[in-house]
Parts: structure tokens; C-alpha cells; sequence
């Protein structure tokens, strides 16, 4: 079972994953990222972030979107973190998710600011406004304790 959906450019990383884990009761980080596979010192140092007693998998977008669709995921308490905003407009399509999370995206000279830490190029914003036009709750929330931020475009 999905229990959110999170868009976040540093992947699993300290506080955010400890926090995050917890309050949603995950006992699986599903990692969606097109890139990590091909960098094995990188996929260590991602997976000694994770929180004891919980499972971390890296998978690409269409294997995970795959593995999801099979079931194969379901006895699981599943946080899926997204590596960009791509990766989670196609799992949330595919899969007809209703809430997107925008932990943080990498800033850049063709981005605007969408709220702290969010930052979108043209494409991407095109993305997230069919998100939400779709009825999917798009927001930003750092960590659990402070309050979202809804996006509206």
C-alpha cells in the first residue's frame, strides 16, 4: 500500500527520511530514479540513510511503475520518493495517484520558485499543472510537523 508519494532531488537523506518513515508507519522506501542504478558508491551512501528495520529498494520508473501494478509491493507500507518531478508525473498518472508531496527539486537558471525549496522549469510546471487539474493534491511540505502548502498554478 502507497503510503505517499514524494518528490525529493536528494532521494533518502537523514531527518527527512527518519521523520517521514516514522510518521507514516513505512516499512519500504521505494527509490524512482532513472540515474542512481549507474553510480553503485551512490546507491551505498543512499542506502546507509535508511532507517533500522526498514527495507530500501531503487528502482527506474517504468520498473517500479511495473512492480507496483503487480502487487508485488502491496504487503508493504510503502513511501515512494521520487527523484524529480518527471519520475512522479508518470508514476501518479500510470498508477492514478491522488496526492503528490514536493520535498525538494534542484534549483536553475531556467526555474522559478513554486514555494521553498520547489523549483520548476517550463516542462515541469506543465506537468504539475495537469496534476492538479487531473484532482491530484499537489503540495509542499518539508517534514511531517510543518503544514503543507498547497500548490496552485
Amino acid at each position: 500500500m502507497i503510503k505517499k508519494v514524494r518528490v525529493d532531488y536528494r532521494l533518502l537523506h537523514g531527518q527527512v527520511a527518519f521523520s517521514w518513515t516514522s510518521k507514516l508507519s513505512a516499512d519500504c522506501i521505494l527509490l524512482v530514479t532513472d540515474t542512481l542504478q549507474d553510480d553503485p558508491v551512490r546507491v551505498t551512501s543512499v542506502k546507509l540513510a535508511k532507517p533500522p528495520g526498514v527495507k530500501v529498494v531503487v528502482k527506474t520508473i517504468e520498473e517500479s511503475i511495473k512492480a507496483i501494478k503487480s502487487g508485488i509491493t502491496d504487503k508493504y507500507h510503502l513511501f515512494v520518493v521520487c527523484e524529480n518531478i518527471e519520475g512522479a508525473y508518470r508514476l501518479v498518472k500510470e498508477l492514478g495517484i491522488k496526492e503528490l508531496n514536493l520535498g525538494g527539486t534542484t534549483p536553475g537558471d531556467d526555474k522559478r520558485s513554486l514555494a521553498p525549496v520547489v523549483y520548476v522549469n517550463q516542462k515541469e510546471e506543465e506537468m504539475l499543472k495537469e496534476l492538479i487539474e487531473d484532482g491530484v493534491h499537489v503540495y509542499q511540505q518539508g517534514v511531517p510537523e510543518k503544514a503543507e502548502q498547497t500548490i496552485r498554478l
